[in-house]
């Protein structure tokens, strides 16, 4: 096989770059963020990876390399890297999924036990210097958690889920993938998705940002959920309705919120979240552990290992559903 162009679409300064020197030496490598540092490596280009910039510079750059056989999205979100030219095509599309997961399902955690053990009241009595007892601070054991899209970040949850003694509901686009998985007690399709919020305790939404997915969790959604229960959000912001969160979390019909992630990012100033004492949040860095990136490279390195062997690649996308 002659030696292979590779386009990385990134900021030039990615701590995580240094590790492409692992690739075979005859690999010819090109990193840029402006379509011009593409135009002469463009016609020779077989893979073209992207490391979290934006789809249309990534499209531009498609445009400009008629022998690409692959693309891959740094992240596991490829909301970033999907174009009409490039859903049309027969060039597979990869991505970073699984990589993020096992965090992302900690930071959820983190959350359940937030609420459940009165974490912010512990820590205003502390600020205060007040020594009062708390009544009541609850366990997971025995409770019910939904995970909306069971994917490799839902797995992840359920995995500790399980370790916490909790009831694990999930809900799928191809719910027959769980049937018998012996981390979910009940597999739901999208038709049972009230069905499933009205019995959890706590939801974990995963779900990634695609077609079908936008305003997934509207306001008839979370009607449906206890008002005991927690809403958590580590997909992406646009899958639950946020003016009626917000309307929720403020009427204190449901216990409160974690959120990693938003409609818009950075959050706005003023934007009601800030100021709701019932809301947890992260700036979309519950996955930001040491090394984040440099896994993420380590496994694009080895899937590009796959492609220069003839291997399947994994983590192929279907283009048209987003995920």
């Amino acid at each position: 096989m002659k030696p292979i162009t590779l386009l990385v679409v990134s900021k030039p300064n990615q701590s995580c770059l240094r590790l492409l020197e692992k690739l075979p030496a005859e690999t010819r490598i090109v990193v840029g963020n402006q379509v011009d540092m593409f135009r002469d490596a463009a016609p020779e280009a077989t893979v073209l990876m992207n490391l979290m910039l934006p789809a249309a510079l990534l499209r531009e750059v498609w445009m400009m390399c008629p022998n690409l056989m692959w693309v891959h999205s740094f992240s596991a979100g490829v909301e970033n890297s999907l174009f009409p030219e490039l859903i049309e095509s027969g060039v597979p599309l990869t991505n970073g999924k699984g990589v993020f997961s096992r965090s992302l399902a900690e930071f959820a955690f983190c959350g359940m036990l937030y609420f459940d053990k009165k974490v912010a009241l512990m820590n205003q009595q502390k600020s205060e210097g007040r020594w009062v007892n708390i009544d009541e601070v609850w366990e997971l054991h025995g409770k019910t958690l939904g995970i909306v899209s069971y994917g490799s970040i839902g797995q992840a949850c359920a995995h500790l889920a399980k370790a916490f003694g909790m009831r694990v509901l999930a809900l799928r686009r191809r719910p027959g993938m769980s049937q018998g998985d012996p981390l979910v007690d009940q597999v739901y399709g999208p038709g049972g998705l009230k069905e499933m919020l009205s019995a959890s305790d706590f939801v974990a939404v995963c779900s990634p940002n695609a077609p079908g997915t936008r305003g997934l969790l509207g306001a008839a959604e979370l009607a449906a959920m206890k008002p005991s229960a927690v809403l958590i959000n580590v997909g992406r912001g646009p899958v639950i309705d946020e003016a009626a969160l917000v309307e929720v979390l403020r009427e204190k019909r449901i216990r409160g919120a974690v959120l990693d992630v938003f409609d818009k990012e950075p959050l706005p100033e003023g934007h009601p979240f800030w100021e709701l004492d019932n809301v947890l949040l992260s700036p979309h860095s519950a996955d930001h552990t040491p090394g984040w990136t440099d896994n993420a490279m380590e496994f694009f390195i080895e899937n590009f290992e796959r492609f220069r062997t003839g291997e399947p690649l994994e983590n192929i996308v279907d283009k048209r559903v987003g995920y």
